[in-house]
């Protein structure tokens, strides 16, 4: 109401104008905040509140630095708010607007309101009508995705920087959890202010010293979408626009290689690794704890196989886990059951939750389609029962029901929403069906299952793997069918994934000592990265990039690349032995923590609670593998591997000592290319050259290795001159 009246009355000062390609912006100092004012002629605008300053204030502006558009000065009482705006029309118009502020005196803050207001044609936030499609999740990126309609302003992305806003967070001590979001016409970013009562928090902002207080990206689209999967691509472009504009973390050097083959011993050495039954041997999902059950033993078995193959010869423990698969299956159902037949009594044999049922069978499927007729006979064994399964429900699964009669034992989680993605799985369970038997019938099941997702929005995401291999699923099918739903129906999961991701690099508390950039939460409500579904989305995307072909919407390709780079890097930690001993949680909910036991803990948080209050987790050993087998290339006769934390789209051997390189990341990216010395081999002297004919420059970290930065999407030329050895 107060905004409504300044702008009617025009009772404020105006401090400057600019244009962002075709919106008009004006800065406007109000009696008690200065504004940004965005509008397209005749069809209204949107309101950002640049700082609020409670008491008398002088605003100016100053000299321009490189690059901005706009930078103002507001002194007070309170101290020195710094306001830099950079705005830009190419691709997306766009505006950023960061503030920093710097205390007269030792400051609490006890509440600091919302910065983002619609605006009518006529500059009236109560009458304009639009819908918020998403906002700001838990401690997940802090964003907020609306259209308004009338008057048809179009689609706006809000994205708040919150890593820019660590040194606010740390000195107030509080966290952004929720903080984007608000109810119409009150939209925007809520400064964390410490709660207010009888005896008021302590924790202020320190004298003279410089603090953050925001960092927004607003984009624009001028049209509203017309349906979820056009909304969806358009989040997808807008997103991808803020995360070009953002300062991006580095990543570093992970050997995947060495941890892998470390893992391997442990699972084959650690009693706390594997338990006996039947005469055979099964992994144990946490240290020494919880029963054998079927998922957990094929995603380790997947992993293992996957080795192999890069390798060049099986390992052994591929055999050993192979031969008691069959206890699994319950030949009366035809289904691979959770659990052993000899289960303890403490455990439901029949409950299954929806996605277990479906998991293995997709691990099965990959190696069956890798030429392994075992796995192949088991998958097909299965396939009618899952068939069965999926048009009992109708497509839309519960959480957990049981597998002999698929009565209902949890029907929702807390949101009132079912196991939601769990038929982009089926689909692409179906998918895999289909290659390997040719039977249309496969086909129109994975049609089912993704039509009847449609319509969910950002709802979508129950568990991000599964919204990751359903992504996989709609673009393959859009392959086979030509059907362009289908590929953009892709862009419906992937928004639901991205929306649920931490694009932000939090420094709150424990989180100092490990990184979660672009991590994603396990569940839509889950308050923590889990390392299983951070492996097997990156699995998934591996097969969407190889499915997809130069229609994809290029941020989209650059955000489904960046994930997987950062995954590389930001996976490392969850390993006890690369993080403090003192930030691991010493009450486990599974088993314990063996910081000398090379398997990721379960549980990373981004508010920097203690790492691995779930357990550690060995059904997600099979990270080390997967990430080794994808980001090392053993090149024949070469002295070196070759790295790259981008997938490597094509690699051809062009002569005796030289490569053609093809990367499909992201277009303004860079990627990690890394050249690993063999054992008692010598790095050669090495020359890496762009298609455009750039040279770049390495850098040798020791002997063993030496790093480039290269463009994350085209084509290298990489050759070589051997040093004798």
């Amino acid at each position: 109401m107060a905004l409504a009246w300044a702008l009617r009355e025009r009772s404020g000062q105006r401090i400057g104008s600019f244009d962002i390609g075709e919106l008009a912006a004006e800065i406007l100092a109000t009696q008690d905040s200065v504004w940004v004012i965005i509008r397209r002629s005749g069809r209204g605008g949107v309101a950002l509140r640049a700082a609020f300053v409670p008491t008398g204030f002088a605003c100016r502006t100053t000299p321009t630095k490189g690059g901005e558009t706009q930078r103002l000065r507001i002194d007070s009482a309170l101290g020195v708010h710094e306001i830099v705006l950079k705005a830009g029309g190419d691709a997306l118009e766009h505006v950023r607007v960061t503030v920093t502020f710097t205390p007269a005196g030792p400051t609490l803050v006890p509440f600091l309101p919302r910065d983002l207001y619609p605006l009518d044609a006529n500059d009236d936030p109560l009458t304009a009508e639009g819908n918020v499609e998403a906002a700001q999740r838990g401690l997940n990126s802090g964003l907020l995705y609306f259209h308004i309609d009338e008057p048809a302003f179009g689609n706006v992305l809000y994205f708040q920087n919150l890593t820019a806003m660590n040194g606010y967070y740390r000195a107030t001590k509080t966290s952004p959890d929720g903080a984007v979001g608000g109810l119409w016409p009150e939209l925007g970013y809520l400064v964390p202010s410490p709660l207010q009562r009888g005896t008021p928090p302590s924790h202020s902002l320190p004298v003279g010293k410089d603090v953050t207080l925001s960092d927004a990206i607003l984009v624009f689209r001028h049209r509203a979408p017309p349906h979820e999967r056009e909304s969806a691509r358009q989040f997808l472009q807008m997103l991808g626009e803020a995360y070009k504009l953002i300062e991006l973390p580095q990543t570093d050097y992970r050997d995947w290689v060495t941890r892998a083959e470390k893992t391997l011993v442990d699972l084959d050495a650690a009693p706390e690794a594997t338990i006996r039954h039947y005469g055979h041997r099964y992994i144990h999902p946490y240290t020494a704890h919880e029963y054998p059950d079927s998922m957990v033993q094929l995603s380790i078995l997947s992993a293992i196989f996957d080795w192999g193959r890069w390798k060049g010869e099986p390992h052994p423990l591929e055999a050993e886990l192979r031969a008691g698969l069959k206890r699994f299956y319950d030949p009366k159902l035809k289904a691979l059951r959770r659990y052993l037949p000899n289960v303890g009594e403490d455990k439901d044999a029949d409950a299954v939750d929806s996605w277990y049922l479906y998991h293995p069978m997709l691990n099965l499927a990959r190696m069956a389609l890798a030429g392994d007729k075992p796995s192949a006979s088991l998958f097909l064994d299965c396939i009618d029962f899952s068939i069965k399964a999926a048009r009992h429900f109708d497509y839309r699964w519960p959480i957990q029901y049981k597998v002999t009669d698929f009565s209902i034992i949890t029907a929702t989680a807390n949101d009132e929403r079912g196991q939601t993605d769990v038929g982009g799985l089926y689909a692409y369970i179906m998918l895999q069906a289909h290659e390997l038997t040719s039977e249309p019938r496969f086909l129109d099941e994975a049609k089912a299952a993704i039509d009847a997702a449609m319509g969910m929005r950002f709802n979508l995401n129950y568990q991000a793997n599964l919204t990751a291999w359903g992504a996989a699923a709609c673009m393959r099918l859009y392959r086979i069918t030509n059907d362009v739903t289908y590929a953009e129906q892709s862009y419906v999961y992937l928004a639901s994934f991205f929306h649920n991701c931490e694009i932000w690099e939090s420094e709150l508390e424990h989180a100092v000592h490990y990184r979660n950039f672009l991590g994603a939460t396990c569940l839509q409500d889950a308050p923590y990265m889990a390392i299983y579904e951070c492996f097997d989305a990156f699995t998934a995307f591996e097969v969407f990039l190889d499915e997809s072909g130069p229609n994809l919407d290029p941020a989209v390709r650059m955000l489904v690349a960046e994930y997987c780079k950062y995954a590389l890097d930001r996976a490392w930690f969850y390993y006890p032995d690369a993080l403090p001993a003192e930030i691991l949680a010493t009450e486990n909910r599974n088993g314990h923590i063996d910081r000398n036991l090379s398997f990721p803990l379960e549980d990373l948080y981004p508010d920097g609670q203690c790492a691995g209050q779930v357990g550690q987790e060995i059904y997600g050993a099979g990270a080390a593998m997967v990430f080794a087998t994808r980001s090392f290339h053993p090149i024949e006769g070469a002295p070196f591997k070759l790295f790259c934390d981008h997938f490597v789209r094509g690699i051809e051997r062009t002569g005796d000592r030289s490569l053609s390189v093809v990367l499909d990341g992201g277009e303004t990216c860079l990627a990690a290319l890394s050249f690993v010395r063999e054992k008692r081999r010598k790095l050669p002297t090495l020359r890496v050259v762009t298609a455009g004919g750039d040279e770049l420059k390495g850098r040798a970290r020791d002997e063993s290795r030496v790093d480039f930065n290269v463009p994350a999407n085209g084509r290298l030329i990489i050759s070589w001159i051997e040093q004798p050895d």
